[in-house]
């Protein structure tokens, strides 16, 4: 008689478990679906917007700088700004957006 009731309590921690970790793992289930997947998305995109840049562009920098993509080396980018060509040496990654397009054929 008393292992009926030692099976039943067992079964009620078990399951009181279950329920109790039900809501935490639809919290990182949330969390991945709403945050990290868009953000990896994002990335991507940035990264593949900083791939395909030609001399010529207009980008704007990450702080807001304007200019026109003058020449490209690996890692860096050397803009015109200004209305006397002056030349500033950036990163790659302080790029925020290309202003220009470019018919790809």
């Amino acid at each position: 008689m008393f292992s009926i009731f030692a099976d039943a309590a067992n079964t009620t921690s078990t399951g009181q478990l279950l329920i109790t970790f039900i809501p935490l793992v639809l919290i990182f289930v949330f969390f991945y679906l709403l945050i990290l997947r868009p953000q990896k998305k994002q990335e991507k995109k940035d990264a593949q917007m900083r791939e395909n840049l030609e001399v010529g562009d207009e980008v704007v920098t990450n702080g807001g700088i304007v200019g026109i993509v003058f020449s490209i080396k690996d890692d860096t980018v050397v803009i015109e700004t200004g209305g006397d060509r002056s030349k500033i040496r950036i990163k790659k990654w302080a790029i925020a957006k290309v202003e220009s397009t470019h018919d790809d054929q």
